[in-house]
Parts: structure tokens; C-alpha cells; sequence
């Protein structure tokens, strides 16, 4: 079958030459940025984490759910999950997909949360931005790994970089969306009684608009442990290490202590960060007796 009918069209030869100048001219600052990030940032918190007793970090989470949820039995069976990770030998692993989901999710916050302000504020911004998040959106997870490892090599750096954009674009949606849909009246009365603009963001817009942006927090989240769990193909280490080498060595009881793992630890912060998302009304139905 002759496929002449197709004009040949080509852009992967731009894409590598692009990222390989990259790489010749700023190589070395993207070390320093690589070097900074485990040095300051992900080595001690790994540390940190791995220093805390494990019956310490169970406390913590049931104090945490049982103030999320207001359910005993739910904090408690939260708990116990945790408690079978340990049992399974997989505390240590767990601790290390956790530090690089959350070195991963407070560089999303501190990114994402103010482009979806001024999306917010600028219709030409939204306008401009929200084909490139589709395409973030719809991009095979795989492809963002190629660039990360392109610029850093194979390790936790990247891991986090190809994390942090797979994982934005919901936050960014979602930040705008709680923001816009602020009511008109409600936006005129604050501006009745004189306040400023960061006056009307901080005290009136953000925390009507708390709901909408714990969603996009929930689903930023989800997303990280996904691609966590998937970036142990280039050195990312954690859960997703012990599913690669069941994958690759064909052992599938290894494999599926891993992914129970994996399951367990989203459903945990799925439940907690959904009731955190909650409205008061919503949140006052969970103090109802069990």
C-alpha cells in the first residue's frame, strides 16, 4: 500500500536540537537547579519523613482525617491501611513517593495557583493559556519524562519536573474557575466598603472560590501519584520502583504489594483532600453520629 498521499512532515529533529542547545548553554545552571532541589529541598524532607516514627506519622494522619472527615471508624480504617503498608515492607518506598508528591504538589501550589489568579483577572491571559493546557491535559504521560530526563539526567529532579506539568493544569482550571464564579454582588459589596484589590482576593474571592480550588488541589494530588508511580522508569525510586521490577523480573506478587500500596495511599489523600473541598453546609453533614 503506497502512502505518497501524505506530504512528510517532521518536527522531532527541532524538538532535539532545541532541547540539545538548552542543555550546551545552560547545562550548567541546570545543574545547579537540579543540585539545589535534592540538596535543600528533597533529600532533608526525605530525611525528615523517614525520621518520624511510623506510629507517630499514623497518629498524624488519623488526627488529620478524623478532622477532615469527622468519622471515627473511617480515620480509623485509614489507619490500618497505612499500618498494612508497613506490613507489607513497603514503609520506606511509601515515605519516598510521598516526599517527591509533596515537593511535587508545593511547586504546583506555588505555580499554579497564581497563573489561575491572573487567568482570573485577564480574558486574553485565559484566552492565550487555555489551548496549552489542553495539550498538557491530553499528552500522553510518557512524553514529559523525555525532556525532564533530556535536561537532568535520570534521578529525582526530573521525576519532580515532569510531575509538577502533568499535574498542574487541573489546579490552574480550577483556580479560575472558583475565582470567576465569585458572585458579581458579592464582589460589589466589598468594593462598597473600600477595600482593595489583594483586600478583595485575599478576604472575599479565595475563600469563596476554597471549594473549587481544593478540587483542583484533589486532582493535582491524584495526578502526582500517578505519575510518581510512573516516573520510576528514570530513577524516580518509591512504589512505583517495586511495580517497575515486578513488571520486569514477571513477579507479580511484588507488583501487587506495590500497587495495593499505591491504592491505599490514594485512597487516603483522595478522601481527606475531597472532604477539605467541602463547603460548611457539606461539612456539617459529616459531623452527624455514625
Amino acid at each position: 500500500m503506497s502512502f505518497e498521499f501524505f506530504i512528510p512532515i517532521s518536527f522531532s529533529e527541532v524538538l532535539n536540537s532545541g532541547i540539545s542547545s538548552i542543555v550546551q548553554k545552560y547545562g550548567d545552571g541546570l545543574h545547579d537547579i537540579s543540585t539545589f532541589m535534592l540538596r535543600y529541598l528533597m533529600v532533608p524532607l526525605e530525611s525528615f519523613l523517614q525520621s518520624i516514627p511510623p506510629w507517630l506519622v499514623l497518629a498524624v494522619v488519623g488526627l488529620i482525617s478524623y478532622h477532615a472527615l469527622r468519622r471515627v471508624r473511617m480515620s480509623l480504617a485509614f489507619v490500618l491501611a497505612l499500618y498494612f503498608i508497613g506490613c507489607l515492607g513497603l514503609w520506606e518506598k511509601t515515605i519516598q513517593t510521598l516526599s517527591i508528591m509533596l515537593v511535587s504538589i508545593i511547586i504546583s501550589l506555588v505555580i499554579g495557583i497564581p497563573i489561575g489568579i491572573m487567568m482570573a483577572r485577564s480574558k486574553l491571559l485565559s484566552r492565550l493559556l487555555l489551548p496549552l493546557l489542553d495539550v498538557m491535559q491530553t499528552f500522553p504521560m510518557f512524553v514529559y519524562m523525555l525532556p525532564a530526563v533530556m535536561l537532568f539526567s535520570i534521578g529525582k529532579v526530573p521525576a519532580v519536573l515532569a510531575t509538577v506539568i502533568y499535574a498542574l493544569p487541573p489546579l490552574i482550571r480550577l483556580t479560575e474557575l472558583g475565582i470567576r464564579q465569585v458572585d458579581q454582588e458579592t464582589r460589589d459589596a466589598a468594593w462598597s466598603f473600600g477595600t482593595t484589590k489583594f483586600q478583595l482576593l485575599m478576604w472575599v474571592q479565595l475563600p469563596l472560590a476554597r471549594p473549587s480550588i481544593m478540587a483542583g488541589i484533589n486532582q493535582t494530588t491524584m495526578l502526582a501519584l500517578a505519575m510518581v508511580v510512573v516516573a520510576s522508569m528514570i530513577g524516580a525510586r518509591g512504589l512505583g520502583e517495586d511495580i517497575l521490577q515486578g513488571l520486569t523480573n514477571l513477579d507479580f506478587g511484588k507488583g501487587a504489594h506495590a500497587g495495593v500500596a499505591v491504592v491505599i495511599l490514594a485512597i487516603v489523600i483522595d478522601r481527606i483532600t475531597q472532604a477539605y473541598g467541602m463547603n460548611r453546609r457539606q461539612r456539617s453533614q459529616l459531623t452527624k453520629p455514625e
